[in-house]
């Protein structure tokens, strides 16, 4: 039997949270997420979690990164399909 099905990678479990977040407007358009050091200690994951997770969120084209500026919210997650 392969359990490979119902394994969640954590960074992908952190994103989903976040994702939840700004479905709710807990984050709202164009707020900025903690820094990848914050979001670490946060969710209580390493940071290099919290860069994969920046670094999803911006592949589910969820936030932008601005150098030198942060990570911006820009985009509410698609609804689910019914």
């Amino acid at each position: 039997m392969d359990d490979s099905a119902d394994v969640e990678y954590e960074y992908v479990r952190v994103a989903d949270l976040i994702a939840a977040d700004i479905a709710s407007g807990r984050l709202p358009l164009g707020a900025r997420l903690p820094g990848e050091r914050e979001l670490a200690a946060i969710y209580s994951v390493s940071s290099s979690t919290a860069q994969r997770v920046r670094r999803e969120l911006v592949a589910r084209g969820l936030v932008k990164v601005l150098r030198a500026k942060g990570t911006f919210v820009v985009r509410k997650p698609d609804a689910p399909q019914a």
